[in-house]
């Protein structure tokens, strides 16, 4: 699958049928960038959705965002799960799991 971008006008849209993991990363963030490559060893079994904080402080507020990188999983329920900080694929693949 393809990681995509998301922003204020197609967040909710992209994230509405759950099975999603959002990344809200910063471009100037070390672990954002080591995180990427875990994101793309894990992009055919989970879609991921990146969200760049400086460009969506919106977003941020709504999902309480402070540090990057931050991930929220959304689930078919309609909940959510969030993580703060850099994980491994093997790791994040627990964590939406839960």
């Amino acid at each position: 699958m393809e990681i995509l971008k998301a922003d204020q006008s197609n967040f909710d849209e992209l994230t509405s049928k759950g099975d999603v993991l959002v990344d809200f990363f910063a471009s100037w963030c070390g672990p954002c960038k080591m995180l990427a490559s875990e994101l793309e060893d894990i992009k055919d079994k989970v879609q991921i959705i990146k969200v760049d904080i400086d460009e969506n402080l919106e977003l941020c507020k709504r999902f309480g965002v402070m540090s990057v990188p931050t991930l929220v999983y959304f689930k078919k329920d309609g909940t959510y799960v969030v993580n703060v900080g850099y994980m491994t694929s093997d790791e994040i693949l627990k964590f939406i799991q839960k």
